[in-house]
């Protein structure tokens, strides 16, 4: 008897090769959004390792420094090599395709601390002015902190020397000022996921109303009874009935209201809350940030006026409104559904605001300063 090698499963090998495509292609548009942050993450890392090997050989020749050198060098390197690791493209999850970012920034951000630990005094000197800006960005005018990174930049300056206690308040205080900055992204990345959570909850939300206005359209109509002398009609979003002398009961409103009704007007509020949402892009400066607050804000206003136009419509029908319960025609009624659908501003203009203090909390040397520090 021959063995026989059994023949590769043609369809087994496309199953696997449209796999591999697939997997691709999905990490490739992970990647669309940061990736410019990313190379500049890896440019970073470049520079960091060319200035810690100089620190290090001018650290191993001096005679107070070698002793400890080793082992700020060692773990220098080690926290440069999980920062390539974090931003290699098969080390975060697809639907988090910022996380990366942030976890590589923690580990250049201890990379620049350990530095500090083993540069010599000479190398600290230099850094001051960078050290001192740093905690300018994220520190009150009065803090403590500021006065004394001043204090001993000033005796560095003056006679060249470098204690450990100051070496050690140098490195702390700095470390602390990059995690202020981590965590003030943290917020903005955090708002951003809240924000898109909303947004989704309110988009089903206006789907299920259409749904429900669709196959029940006479439950919550959308329609208006106006009197024209001694006659009655009914006037819904897309239709009409005849004039009656008698003023409509219920069941002829239900019966006059069309399914479609709910699923126009809300569709009218979402155009209307799209150019609201152009309007409002006047006041946007952008952000640096992988986090885009812009437009997860704007895609907020879309839901939004799909709700707040029936809503509105609503309201007048229920006579929350003096003198506007009866529109006259269905353009009245698309008229006002647009002047609804634009007044979801009144409700995310505190989200607008919410959203750039926190893009100005995240302080960088071109951001706004707030506080004390915007004062002359």
């Amino acid at each position: 008897m021959t063995d026989k090698t059994p023949e590769p499963n043609q369809s087994d090998e496309k199953g696997k090769t449209e796999h591999g495509w697939w997997k691709r292609r999905r990490w490739a548009a992970a990647e669309l959004g940061p990736w410019e942050q990313k190379e500049g993450l890896r440019a970073r890392i470049a520079e960091l390792e060319a200035i810690l090997d100089a620190v290090a050989r001018r650290a191993a020749s001096d005679p107070d420094r070698s002793d400890v050198a080793p082992t700020y060098l060692e773990k220098a390197r080690h926290e440069l090599g999980k920062a390539c690791e974090a931003l290699s493209h098969h080390a975060h999850p697809a639907l988090r395709g910022a996380a990366h970012l942030g976890v590589a920034q923690s580990h250049l951000d201890a990379t620049q601390n350990l530095i500090i630990w083993l540069a010599s005094p000479e190398d600290v000197k230099a850094m001051l002015p960078q050290l001192i800006a740093l905690t300018e960005e994220h520190f009150p005018s009065k803090d403590p902190r500021r006065v004394r990174i001043k204090e001993i930049a000033k005796a560095v300056q003056t006679n060249g020397e470098l204690s450990l206690s100051q070496r050690a308040f140098l490195a702390e205080t700095a470390s602390l000022a990059r995690r202020l900055l981590h965590k003030e992204t943290l917020r903005v990345r955090s708002f951003v996921r809240i924000v898109t959570a909303v947004t989704g909850a309110i988009l089903l939300i206006a789907i299920g109303i259409a749904i429900v206005a669709y196959n029940w359209p006479g439950m919550v109509p959308l329609c208006f009874t106006p009197e024209d002398g001694a006659k009655f009609m009914v006037v819904c979003p897309t239709h009409s009935s005849a004039s009656t002398p008698v003023k409509p009961h219920t069941n002829q409103i239900a019966q006059t209201a069309q399914a479609g009704d709910y699923l126009v007007i809300e569709i009218v509020g979402t155009v209307s809350a799209t150019i609201a949402s152009a309007a409002s892009l006047r006041r946007i400066r952008g952000t640096a940030l992988p986090y885009n607050v812009p437009l997860v804000i704007s895609a907020l206003k879309l839901p939004t006026g799909a709700l707040t136009a029936p809503l509105g419509l609503l309201l007048m029908r229920g006579g929350f409104v003096p003198g506007l319960s009866a529109l006259d025609s269905s353009a009245q009624i698309i008229a006002w559904a647009i002047v609804f659908g634009y007044s979801q501003q009144i409700f995310t203009k505190f989200v607008d605001s919410q959203g750039q203090a926190l893009l100005d909390a995240v302080h960088g040397p071109h951001s706004p300063q707030t506080g004390e520090d915007a004062k002359p």
